[in-house]
């Protein structure tokens, strides 16, 4: 059964029973560690004392008077040869020693029929004790389950230079310790049996006590219906706790019902508040570049242009491309639906690009393409709607200060329409650059923060994304990618 299942007096009655046992459990792991641990560093030191005692044994045998042999590897068997016993029987530990090559010179172990393993030392032991800082390698070795360390290091001569190897084999012998650990283990099962059992005890009394209360709050919690009204808890004689818990809950009873009433108003408003957001922003979009329109055409009016008929007929279509944008958002919002809904048309980009762009006269607006001609399935409505709504923030991104530059850049990449916008503004801030595309986000004094929300949303409708790179007081490039077929 998962513990989830239980009652709430079960898991507490578990879970402090497992939290005794667990306690047992880490106290005997801890013992354990460290009686290892302490059982390994006594037979390191051990044998660290036991190599240093043998040292200086044996260079008090290599600087005795009476020896008269010369102190060379060769003779190493002989100026031991009545020593090493001696040496062996002090210490109480079999010394070995070998040549510098891993030959035997002399041990003092006395069975002749010695093994070949015992005549030689391995190479890798050998270039471990010459590569190692202190020249010194201890191996390990299991036998008959016993367990021995078997140290080598090198002996000198009285002009410090090598002159055999030492090979100690020790025998770590636990017996000590680990009755000492068994004992100790032995004494701790008996008190944690103890404290288990008076742990049971506390642990049924304390759920029982704990639960009581709590399953009357539980049910009415349970009867809690927001569409109707919900009778309040009383409960006598509780703990300070519980009856914090029932007051807010009678709290909640009362706020519960204004709060519906208010939800309900709540929500209505701001869905139609929302809305009017939206259509005003949607309204307002195409009136600015309307405004700039005829602003352009009243300041660059020429009765005597021989081309006036041209100009007024290219003023007149920019006028009538915003008309029919807001005529289109007052449509979908006369029959509660998205904005214009997706048409989508074989066009020109380039070409819708720069009717897009012919209602803003500013000067510094640089438009370049690949090709004059690039041609693309998506809404006319809408492209123009993305890149008047891009240029326009980009623009107002630019401070007053500064000489002002837009680029807009029309490629194509494989089966995708690629558009740029780049600006030198300000750039965006690092904090900001994960809120850009949310809606009624804006760092403006004015607008509502739609418009690259709205951008966005037009462009993923035709499976297409929009991303930025920016940099602080360089600029920011926006940049459309859609399918060229949808």
């Amino acid at each position: 059964m998962k513990l989830k299942k239980l009652s709430l007096r079960t898991r507490i009655f578990i879970v402090m029973i497992l939290l005794v046992l667990l306690a047992s459990v880490l106290i005997a792991a801890v013992a354990i560690y460290q009686y290892k641990e302490e059982t390994k560093d006594y037979h390191t030191k051990r044998l660290q004392r036991k190599e240093q005692n043998i040292k200086a044994h044996i260079k008090s045998v290599l600087n005795d008077r009476q020896n008269t042999w010369e102190i060379k590897t060769r003779n190493v068997p002989l100026i031991f040869k009545d020593k090493i016993g001696n040496i062996a029987s002090v210490h109480k530990l079999q010394t070995n020693l070998y040549d510098l090559e891993g030959g035997l010179l002399i041990t003092s172990k006395a069975d002749l029929k010695q093994e070949a393993a015992d005549k030689t030392i391995d190479s890798t032991i050998l270039d471990a004790i010459a590569f190692s800082a202190d020249h010194r390698y201890v191996d390990k070795l299991k036998e008959n389950g016993e367990t021995y360390q078997s140290l080598y290091s090198y002996i000198y001569d009285n002009k410090f230079k090598p002159l055999a190897i030492i090979n100690l084999p020790y025998l770590e012998k636990d017996d000590f310790l680990a009755k000492e650990l068994n004992e100790f283990l032995g004494r701790l099962g008996y008190a944690y049996l103890f404290v288990l059992v008076i742990a049971i005890g506390i642990a049924f009394l304390l759920s029982k006590y704990i639960t009581k209360s709590l399953q009357t709050i539980s049910d009415k919690i349970n009867a809690t219906r927001l569409e109707k009204r919900n009778e309040k808890i009383e409960i006598d004689d509780t703990s300070e706790e519980i009856s914090i818990l029932v007051n807010s809950y009678n709290s909640m009873i009362d706020e519960l019902e204004e709060s519906a009433v208010k939800l309900a108003t709540s929500e209505r408003e701001q869905a139609w508040r929302e809305m009017a957001k939206q259509v005003a922003h949607e309204i307002k979009n195409p009136l600015t570049p309307m405004r700039l329109t005829v602003q352009n055409f009243q300041r660059k009016f020429d009765p005597e242009d021989e081309n006036i008929h041209t100009k007024v007929d290219e003023y007149s279509k920019t006028l009538i491309q915003q008309i029919d944008t807001m005529s289109s958002i007052a449509s979908a919002f006369s029959n509660f639906a998205k904005m214009p809904v997706q048409k989508n048309e074989t066009l020109n980009i380039v070409e819708i690009v720069k009717l897009g762009l012919d209602i803003f006269s500013e000067d510094y607006i640089v438009f370049t393409s690949d090709a004059p001609k690039i041609i693309a399935e998506f809404d006319r409505t809408q492209l123009i709607r993305v890149v008047t709504n891009l240029v326009k923030n980009g623009i107002q991104a630019i401070p007053e200060d500064r000489t002002p530059k837009v680029l807009v850049h029309v490629g194509k990449e494989e089966d995708n329409i690629i558009i740029t916008v780049t600006d030198n503004g300000s750039g965006v801030a690092e904090e900001n650059k994960a809120k850009v595309f949310e809606p009624k986000f804006t760092t403006k004094t004015s607008g509502m923060g739609l418009g690259l929300a709205m951008v966005k949303n037009i462009i993923e409708i035709y499976k297409g994304s929009i991303t930025f790179s920016s940099e602080k007081d360089i600029g920011t490039t926006f940049r459309v990618v859609f399918p060229k077929d949808n």
